[in-house]
């Protein structure tokens, strides 16, 4: 029994759900959903110097192979997530779950032993292939939690995937530093093996397998309404696209806010986390909140003080005020992709949620890459500060689509 003075106590003594399974399948789920994340993530910081150990030496190449290392994963995600939803569907979400974490320990593994740069892409591609441990986990929780509490459940799967993006990036700033490059992959697969474990032996589901040509030829036709859910997935593209978008101008924009060479990175890290610390702190709690006062409400309303918060950006007068806006930014938009993920699984049966769910992170994951490519772009034809004036108004469009797409 978990202390009820833990703050996973506390979260999971709001949870009442139908089945004596669904707060041990939630809390695998997140945790799962951490440790793939973190896999995915925390090669960030050492990837320029593996690249440089794998023979590439000319800077301007190893800027431009990071680059396409670090967005190949998330574009071959984008690529099949749609499938595996559809599979999740057929076949159960717990079985793609699986594979997904399996697929991934391959990949780590495989990532530590490449002898070239074109292996690491090979690799870092295969990644985005194989993985979607995160979008089964959502598709096994939102057809698992009773509708009222979808909100809060799913922000409490949203903690476990922000903390990933968080602590990824500072596992690959150290880790290296005391072990080597080669043995963090094989680690962070050790790692993600456990979660295969986890996955394999403490989830259940009681699936029933669906196998009529009519129940899986077409997902989009047993939608009642299809307006809610293209209004979700324009929303979530256009959430990814304003939140990364500053990514590949973070050092650039404070190296004028700071004094030349005063700890440049080391401030980009902070304002990089800074968003994601922010929505750690308050994905449950929006989750939770959107549960009573409605998803649609709170995802208007956060696209609205979300574009603010991106316009004030242009015009900060030191790196401190950029910090602090990105944690704000972070606190308003942690319970979005839960209340996506929430109007997503009211809007659609439920033998569709695993399809159109994948359909929604393949949104997002192009949103990731467009949002870099579009920032690096405008930054460079345009000036840094038009990115926040563009990314501003890009959430004010996503707000407007979901104010005049609600039921």
């Amino acid at each position: 029994m978990l202390n009820s003075g833990n703050k996973l106590g506390n979260a999971s003594s709001y949870l009442n759900g139908s089945t004596p399974y669904w707060r041990t399948n939630l809390i695998v789920c997140a945790a799962g959903s951490f440790t793939t994340t973190v896999a995915m993530t925390m090669l960030l910081p050492f990837l320029p110097l593996y690249i440089r150990e794998l023979g590439v030496s000319d800077q301007a190449s190893i800027a431009q192979f990071s680059g396409v290392a670090y967005g190949v994963t998330f574009l071959a995600a984008a690529l099949v997530a749609p499938l595996w939803g559809r599979l999740a569907d057929r076949y159960g979400r717990k079985a793609m779950m699986v594979r997904a974490s399996l697929g991934v320990v391959a990949a780590m593994a495989l990532m530590g032993v490449a002898q070239d740069v074109w292996q690491l892409l090979a690799m870092r591609f295969l990644a985005g292939l194989l993985g979607g441990y995160s979008s089964g986990s959502y598709a096994l929780v939102a057809t698992q939690v009773p509708k009222d509490r979808i909100g809060w459940a799913l922000g409490f799967l949203a903690t476990g995937i922000m903390g990933g993006n968080l602590v990824g990036p500072l596992i690959g700033g150290f880790l290296p530093t005391l072990i080597g490059i080669r043995e963090t992959f094989f680690l962070t697969a050790a790692l993600v093996f456990l979660t295969f474990v986890a996955s394999a032996f403490l989830i259940r589901e009681n699936f029933n397998a669906r196998t009529t040509e009519r129940e899986h030829s077409n997902s989009w036709s047993t939608i009642p309404s299809r307006r809610p859910v293209l209004a979700m997935l324009a929303t979530g593209l256009l959430l990814m696209i304003a939140n990364l978008s500053i990514e590949p101008i973070t050092a650039i924009y404070i190296s004028q806010l700071v004094e030349p060479n005063r700890h440049v990175t080391l401030w980009a890290g902070l304002v990089i986390s800074g968003t994601a610390f922010g929505s750690v702190l308050s994905a449950s709690h929006l989750g939770r909140l959107a549960d009573r006062v409605g998803h649609w409400k709170v995802i208007v309303v956060a696209m609205c003080i979300a574009a603010a918060l991106l316009l004030s950006q242009a015009f900060v007068t030191n790196v401190l005020e950029l910090v602090g806006l990105r944690i704000l930014m972070g606190l308003v938009l942690g319970g979005l992709l839960p209340c996506i993920g929430s109007v997503i699984r009211h809007s659609v049966p439920e033998q569709a949620v695993g399809a159109i769910l994948g359909w929604s992170t393949s949104a997002q994951h192009a949103g990731q890459v467009l949002g870099q490519a579009i920032g690096g772009v405008l930054a460079a034809h345009a000036g840094i500060h038009s990115v926040f004036f563009f990314t501003s108004f890009l959430m004010l469009v996503g707000g407007f689509i979901a104010w005049s797409n609600r039921p």
